[in-house]
C-alpha cells in the first residue's frame, strides 16, 4: 500500500472539487502489460494547475449527472501532458464537471504512462471504455453512448483508442474482454495525430516511441493513417495560433474521415495557443465546451 500524506490528499480533494462520485482501480486483479515509473506517483501543482507523474497505476475518477440531468452519454477523459504528465485538473476534472452538470457521465483516466512500452497508454484507454460500458445499468449510462475524449497527447490516445479498437472477444472468460472497446464518438482537443516528423509533436512522439527512426512503429501510431469508415464521429477543438501541436495533425485526421464519410466538425479558434483545456484564457478558443454539447444533440448522443 502506498504511503499518503496529508498535504497530498487534501491538495488532491481540492482540484477535485469532491465532485466525482467514485474513484477506482482500472485494474484491481493487475494490468496485464507493465512498466516501471521512474519514481514515486506523484499529484502535483503547476502554475495553479494540477498534475500527476511517474503513474504505474491506472485509476478511473466518475462524475456522474444528477438523474433528472442524466442523458446516458458518458465521457472516457484522457489528459494531456506529451506522455510525461498529465494535466489532471484543467484537462481532466474540469471538463468532467461541466459534462456532469450538463447530464453526461465525465470519467477521468489517470491512464499508466508508457516509460519504454508504448502499449501501455493504449491497453488503459480501451479497457477504460470497455469498464464504463459493464458499469451501464449502475451508472445510468447507454452502452452505445460511450465517447472518448483527450488533449494535446490525451488526443493522440483518444485518437489511438478511435483507431486501434477491438469489438470484443465473445469467446474470453473475462466478462469485460466480450465488450467492444470502440468509442462511439471522439472528442479531440489540440491533439497530436501525427508522428511524421513534418507535423508531429515530437516530445509525445519520443515519450511515447523512443528516440527511433523506425518508421514502421511510428506509422502505427500516426492515427491519420488509420483512419476507416468505421472510425467514430469526431469533435475537434484547436486553436490557429497553436504552436505546441500544429493545427495540421486535426486537419489531417479530419480529412482522412472525410473521404471514409465520417462525420465531423472541426473547429479552428482564431487565439487560444496551446494547452487551454477549460481554462478562462479570455480568448475565442474559450466557447468549445457549449459547442460540443450543441454537437452531442446535433449528432443524437444526447437529446
Amino acid at each position: 500500500m502506498k504511503k499518503i500524506n496529508l498535504l497530498f490528499v487534501l491538495t488532491l480533494l481540492l482540484f477535485q472539487g469532491m465532485a466525482q462520485d467514485y474513484r477506482l482501480q482500472l485494474w484491481p486483479e493487475g494490468a496485464p502489460n507493465q512498466n516501471t515509473s521512474p519514481g514515486e506517483e506523484r499529484f502535483y501543482v503547476d502554475n495553479g494547475t494540477g498534475r500527476y507523474d511517474n503513474i504505474s497505476e491506472a485509476e478511473l475518477f466518475v462524475y456522474l449527472p444528477e438523474m433528472e440531468k442524466n442523458t446516458g452519454a458518458a465521457v472516457v477523459i484522457c489528459p494531456g501532458g506529451g506522455y510525461r504528465v498529465e494535466a489532471i485538473e484543467h484537462e481532466g476534472f474540469q471538463i468532467a464537471e461541466f459534462l456532469k452538470e450538463n447530464g453526461i457521465a465525465g470519467i477521468v483516466l489517470k491512464y499508466r504512462l508508457p516509460y519504454g512500452n508504448p502499449e501501455i497508454p493504449l491497453t488503459d484507454a480501451l479497457q477504460a471504455i470497455r469498464f464504463v460500458r459493464s458499469k451501464s445499468d449502475e451508472w445510468g449510462i447507454d452502452p452505445q453512448k460511450v465517447g472518448i475524449a483527450g488533449s494535446s497527447a490525451g488526443g493522440h490516445l483518444a485518437s489511438t483508442a478511435g483507431t486501434h479498437y477491438d469489438l470484443g472477444d465473445l469467446q474470453s472468460n473475462d466478462p469485460l474482454a466480450r465488450l467492444s472497446s470502440r468509442p462511439d464518438f471522439m472528442l479531440l482537443l489540440y491533439p497530436v495525430i501525427s508522428f511524421d516528423e513534418k507535423i508531429g509533436h515530437m516530445g509525445s512522439r519520443i515519450n511515447l516511441i523512443g528516440e527511433t527512426n523506425d518508421w514502421k512503429l511510428a506509422s502505427k501510431y500516426s492515427n491519420e493513417l488509420h483512419v476507416n469508415e468505421q472510425t467514430p464521429p469526431t469533435f475537434f477543438v484547436l486553436a490557429d495560433d497553436d504552436r505546441g501541436v500544429v493545427p495540421e495533425n486535426s486537419i489531417r485526421f479530419y480529412l482522412a474521415m472525410k473521404q471514409f464519410g465520417v462525420p465531423a466538425e472541426l473547429h479552428i479558434f482564431s487565439h487560444g495557443g496551446h494547452g487551454f483545456g477549460m481554462k478562462k484564457i479570455n480568448k475565442p478558443a474559450e466557447q468549445w465546451p457549449g459547442l460540443f454539447v450543441q454537437w452531442m444533440k446535433a449528432m443524437t448522443f444526447t437529446e
